[in-house]
């Protein structure tokens, strides 16, 4: 998890404090105060025999010395102030070895690095992860972020990376903390649907801003954009993931693993809506997510999506069954690791661009990865697009068609081409039957080796008219036939 995901408040609050903080204990160490250390053991390399010794600063005690001192910074409260009613209060303060409010004094001191390594040994579990930190549960936290930052330190430097690193391992401790189930809100444009919700699987739903409850502000704002885009809700077990994480020996780890499965749903639903129809769907930058029940704070999630819609895609009521089967098949069966997984990832990024004219180049990379292994110079692109995309009456006419998108592209990277609208459309057409195949190639429409079924069809004897197309029988069941 990235410490970008704390709140804004939050975060805020916690750097100017750390700030603050090190300002005050640099000025001591200017004055002539001095970090006290002790001499630790260190046994090296694994199987060495010999024992080492080196001194190391005893930075914790050195900051609890002025516990009260930095306690009196107006920062420090703010700090607090934005720390209770927190979740995973508990959580962070056990992955560091403490307990909910502990005074770290100089003569804690043993007592706690002995409790801190058991901890780590034995994935010692806050009793109440689940509920939100009061006062001196926030006030412990600060002393352990001081800790955690300025450890082995006698500077008081407060380097971005540690800051960051300190933060970000807060943030997981939140997520840890969450109490069964963790919500992820997504803006979705360019999509309209005829229901208030459409229900795409458990946990996944499509609605109107207006169906929904408990927003986030900033989704719940007035004004005539908020009509204009659509809400993925998601709802992700976290407490499956945590035990599944603990059973592994990664429990710390588990927060981070389901954001990140959760964004990986997220891409699977975009990528699924971008294949179902002709319209360029994209979800927003920024979503929001929130460990917990409904008492717990929304949170920004980014999700590094971008793009601008062009178009629309309208799911009807009758089409509602077919996109929840499609979404399914898309989800299980998307390639990751071959040409067609490149290709689909060139659709993909040419969605996101901004316009159909610079998406034109990654549309015709993708369909040249499909169907031209030999390369440009062999001119047989065009052809075997024909051969798959138009029936044999027509073929003559989309390879004409597709000669004419090629000669496109490359006035497009001369920066001699001129927007007209016939080209937009051109543009559009590569689009659309670069999508088709793809479509068709995962749902089991068509086999895999587009390339070799499109030489064979046109060796093929012309096909009477009104017979299916090699490859269009598709799986019993699973979708309908979506072949363009």
């Amino acid at each position: 998890m990235r410490s970008s995901e704390l709140s804004s408040r939050v975060r805020t609050a916690l750097t100017e404090y750390i700030h603050v903080a090190a300002e005050l204990l640099r000025a001591d160490i200017v004055g002539g105060a001095e970090v006290p250390f002790e001499l630790a053991p260190h046994h090296g390399r694994s199987g060495a025999k010999a024992t080492l010794y080196c001194y190391e600063p005893l930075t914790r005690e050195f900051i609890a010395e002025r516990d009260s001192q930095l306690a009196r910074l107006a920062e420090h409260a703010a700090a607090v102030t934005a720390l209770v009613g927190m979740q995973g209060l508990d959580s962070y303060l056990a992955s560091r070895g403490a307990a909910s409010g502990l005074d770290f004094s100089v003569e804690d001191r043993r007592p706690r690095i002995a409790s801190r390594s058991r901890s780590k040994r034995a994935g010692t579990q806050p009793s109440s992860a689940g509920s939100g930190g009061g006062e001196q549960q926030a006030k412990a936290v600060l002393k352990e972020l001081l800790a955690d930052i300025f450890e082995g330190q006698t500077d008081f430097d407060p380097h971005a990376e540690r800051v960051d690193g300190a933060l970000e391992r807060l943030a997981q401790a939140e997520l840890a903390g969450a109490s069964g189930t963790v919500t992820i809100i997504a803006t979705l444009h360019g999509v309209t649907i005829a229901s208030d919700e459409l229900a795409l699987t458990k946990g996944l739903t499509i609605a109107a801003p207006q169906a929904l409850r408990d927003l986030p502000e900033a989704l719940r704002a007035g004004g005539e954009e908020r009509e204009e885009h659509l809400l993925v809700a998601l709802v992700l077990d976290a407490a499956v993931a945590g035990d599944s994480d603990e059973r592994s020996g990664e429990g710390s780890a588990h927060a981070s693993d389901v954001l990140a499965g959760g964004r990986e749903v997220l891409r699977d639903l975009l990528r699924a809506l971008r294949l179902f129809g002709d319209g360029r769907v994209t979800l927003g930058e920024l979503a929001w997510m929130r460990p917990g029940g409904e008492d717990s704070r929304w949170r920004p999630l980014p999700l590094g999506e971008g793009g601008r819609p062009h178009g629309m895609l309208v799911v009807t009521a009758d089409q509602e069954d077919e996109l929840r089967a499609f979404c399914n098949l898309v989800s299980r069966r998307a390639p990751h690791a071959n040409e067609l997984a490149w290709a689909l990832r060139r659709f993909e990024l040419g969605c996101e661009r901004s316009s159909t004219w610079e998406a034109l180049s990654d549309h015709l990379l993708a369909l040249r990865a499909l169907l031209e292994s030999e390369g440009p110079s062999s001119g047989l692109l065009a052809g075997r697009i024909a051969a798959l995309c138009a029936t044999p009456e027509n073929r003559l006419k989309l390879t004409q068609r597709m000669t004419r998108a090629l000669e496109l592209e490359r006035a497009v990277i001369a920066g001699t081409a001129t927007q007209r609208a016939r080209d937009e459309a051109l543009a559009g057409d590569v689009s659309d039957h670069l999508r088709a195949l793809l479509r068709d190639v995962i749902c089991g429409h068509l086999a895999a080796d587009l390339q070799t079924l499109a030489d064979e069809l046109l060796l093929a004897p012309d096909e009477p008219s009104g017979e299916k197309m090699p490859g269009k029988e598709g799986e019993a069941g699973e979708v309908l036939d979506v072949l363009v």
